[in-house]
């Protein structure tokens, strides 16, 4: 079991298109564990392989309030999605920025599960939201670009600072 070191915006790796996993083995299944344990420590409700520096397509999610409903996709696809809504979002990886940003309401996800089984979800609210957000990370997509340019240059330069700060203490 391990925590993983997150990117943080503005690391260009963070838009680093994620390959597909063409074996699921035991280091990828130790790969989610170690993913779902980093989400469930920061605490997030989900994150994609990107953001701790690994560029497959794997994102873990767990909307629940009591952490007891961990969500494996794999190789994830939406195939159909409806509506509109706009919600505050934030990420591990902007960590202390949440902003409002306009995703599908509804969507439909294909994808395998840790055993390589796979499945469709329907979902809405906060769960379609997460996926959306998360398979963007896995797109080489971080949520503040849905931002004004004058938004994501507040961001990075907060999160630089932040970072120059860190180091100098």
């Amino acid at each position: 079991m391990a925590v993983l070191p997150i990117l943080r915006f503005p690391d260009p790796k963070l838009h680093t298109k994620a390959a597909p996993v063409l074996v699921i083995d035991d280091s990828i299944r130790q790969l989610i564990h170690d993913m779902a344990q980093t989400m469930y420590q920061k605490p997030g409700i989900g994150l994609a392989a990107t953001q701790v520096d690994v560029h497959k397509r794997i994102a873990v999610i767990d909307v629940s309030e009591d952490h007891n409903d961990l969500r494996v996709f794999i190789n994830a696809e939406i195939i159909e999605k409806s509506g509109e809504c706009e919600n505050e979002e934030g990420c591990l990886s902007v960590p202390g920025v949440t902003e409002k940003v306009k995703r599908a309401e509804w969507v439909k996800v294909r994808a395998l599960n840790e055993k390589g089984e796979p499945f469709e979800l329907e979902a809405d609210g906060l769960l379609a939201i997460c996926i959306q957000h998360e398979l963007d990370h896995l797109d080489g997509k971080v949520f503040v670009q849905y931002l004004s340019r004058l938004k994501q240059n507040r961001i990075r330069s907060k999160l630089l600072k932040q970072r120059e700060e860190e180091t100098s203490a």
